[in-house]
């Protein structure tokens, strides 16, 4: 393989790892907790979308409540990650990079 395909190569990696970056903006995902009493939606890029606390989540001291909107943000964000992992390892044909 001489030095030009490899950089063409390198430009079409380029361009399809942007494309996915620039779809993560369009991909909702939502994280649940504490029995669907929290419901955070977060963006591919991890930007929150929205938060929904069930009146009934009301009702927990203020230490449980922050932790069922964390654990519902947590969810959402490992549903984003995987959804990001997979579609960085089909533009990347499996070849792992750092981002």
């Amino acid at each position: 393989m001489d030095l030009n395909e490899m950089l063409a190569q390198a430009k079409d990696l380029q361009a399809r790892v942007a494309d996915v970056q620039n779809s993560l903006d369009n991909i909702t995902v939502k994280g649940l907790a504490g029995n669907g009493a929290c419901i955070v939606e977060l963006t591919g890029k991890y930007d929150l979308v929205n938060v929904t606390i069930a009146e009934s989540a009301m009702q927990n001291t203020a230490d449980n409540l922050s932790k069922i909107v964390a654990d519902a943000f947590k969810d959402a964000k490992a549903k984003a990650d995987a959804i990001i992992n997979k579609k960085m390892s089909a533009a990347t044909n499996g070849v792992n990079l750092p981002f």
